[in-house]
Protein backbone atom coordinates (compact mmCIF):
# COMPACT_ATOMS: atom_id res chain seq x y z
CA UNK A 1 0.00 0.00 0.00
CA UNK A 2 1.46 3.67 -0.91
CA UNK A 3 0.52 6.59 0.72
CA UNK A 4 2.16 8.64 -1.86
CA UNK A 5 0.65 7.03 -5.04
CA UNK A 6 -0.36 9.30 -7.89
CA UNK A 7 -3.46 7.16 -9.00
CA UNK A 8 -6.25 4.87 -6.98
CA UNK A 9 -6.64 1.18 -7.10
CA UNK A 10 -8.76 1.81 -10.27
CA UNK A 11 -5.89 2.87 -12.09
CA UNK A 12 -7.31 6.84 -12.86
CA UNK A 13 -6.15 10.10 -10.81
CA UNK A 14 -6.76 10.45 -7.30
CA UNK A 15 -9.99 11.03 -6.23
CA UNK A 16 -8.93 13.63 -3.28
CA UNK A 17 -7.72 15.74 -6.36
CA UNK A 18 -11.51 15.93 -7.63
CA UNK A 19 -12.83 18.57 -6.00
CA UNK A 20 -10.03 20.53 -6.13
CA UNK A 21 -10.02 20.37 -10.32
CA UNK A 22 -13.96 21.20 -9.90
CA UNK A 23 -12.95 24.33 -8.10
CA UNK A 24 -10.93 25.07 -10.68
CA UNK A 25 -12.95 24.53 -13.14
CA UNK A 26 -16.00 26.13 -11.74
CA UNK A 27 -13.68 29.54 -11.19
CA UNK A 28 -12.71 29.21 -15.68
CA UNK A 29 -16.18 28.80 -16.28
CA UNK A 30 -17.80 31.71 -13.96
CA UNK A 31 -14.37 34.52 -15.37
CA UNK A 32 -14.89 33.51 -19.08
CA UNK A 33 -17.59 34.26 -21.94
CA UNK A 34 -19.88 31.51 -20.65
CA UNK A 35 -19.93 33.13 -16.71
CA UNK A 36 -23.97 34.04 -16.73
CA UNK A 37 -24.85 30.67 -17.54
CA UNK A 38 -26.34 27.86 -15.27
CA UNK A 39 -24.11 25.16 -15.33
CA UNK A 40 -23.55 23.10 -12.35
CA UNK A 41 -20.49 20.43 -11.90
CA UNK A 42 -20.58 18.29 -9.30
CA UNK A 43 -18.68 15.06 -8.34
CA UNK A 44 -20.47 11.47 -7.85
CA UNK A 45 -18.19 9.35 -6.92
CA UNK A 46 -15.28 9.69 -8.74
CA UNK A 47 -17.59 10.65 -11.58
CA UNK A 48 -18.48 14.43 -12.72
CA UNK A 49 -21.91 15.30 -13.43
CA UNK A 50 -22.82 18.26 -15.59
CA UNK A 51 -26.21 20.06 -15.54
CA UNK A 52 -27.82 23.07 -16.77
CA UNK A 53 -29.08 25.02 -19.45
CA UNK A 54 -27.09 26.85 -22.87
CA UNK A 55 -28.31 28.83 -24.96
CA UNK A 56 -26.44 27.34 -27.91
CA UNK A 57 -24.98 23.98 -29.34
CA UNK A 58 -21.60 25.90 -30.01
CA UNK A 59 -22.10 27.44 -26.06
CA UNK A 60 -22.26 23.29 -25.22
CA UNK A 61 -19.46 22.50 -27.25
CA UNK A 62 -16.98 25.54 -25.27
CA UNK A 63 -18.06 24.24 -22.27
CA UNK A 64 -17.76 20.34 -22.76
CA UNK A 65 -13.84 21.28 -24.84
CA UNK A 66 -13.32 23.55 -21.24
CA UNK A 67 -14.54 20.57 -18.95
CA UNK A 68 -12.62 17.53 -20.43
CA UNK A 69 -9.52 20.12 -20.32
CA UNK A 70 -9.99 20.67 -17.21
CA UNK A 71 -10.77 17.03 -15.60
CA UNK A 72 -8.69 14.88 -18.04
CA UNK A 73 -8.59 11.24 -16.86
CA UNK A 74 -12.25 11.38 -14.74
CA UNK A 75 -15.33 10.35 -16.64
CA UNK A 76 -17.85 13.18 -17.34
CA UNK A 77 -21.89 13.23 -17.35
CA UNK A 78 -23.15 15.80 -19.36
CA UNK A 79 -27.02 16.60 -18.86
CA UNK A 80 -27.01 20.26 -20.73
CA UNK A 81 -29.51 20.86 -22.34
CA UNK A 82 -29.75 23.54 -25.48
CA UNK A 83 -32.39 26.26 -25.78
CA UNK A 84 -31.55 27.54 -29.01
CA UNK A 85 -34.34 29.06 -30.78
CA UNK A 86 -34.20 28.66 -34.35
CA UNK A 87 -36.97 30.10 -37.21
CA UNK A 88 -38.77 26.86 -38.25
CA UNK A 89 -37.76 25.79 -42.21
CA UNK A 90 -41.31 25.71 -42.96
CA UNK A 91 -44.54 27.68 -42.68
CA UNK A 92 -46.95 26.23 -39.54
CA UNK A 93 -50.66 25.82 -41.74
CA UNK A 94 -53.43 26.39 -39.36
CA UNK A 95 -56.68 24.68 -39.44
Amino acid sequence: MSIHGSQDAGGGPPAENLDYRIAHLQDRLASGELGELGVHVEARGRTVLLTGTVPSAPCRDEILRTVHEELTGFPVHSDLVVTEASSPDHAEELS
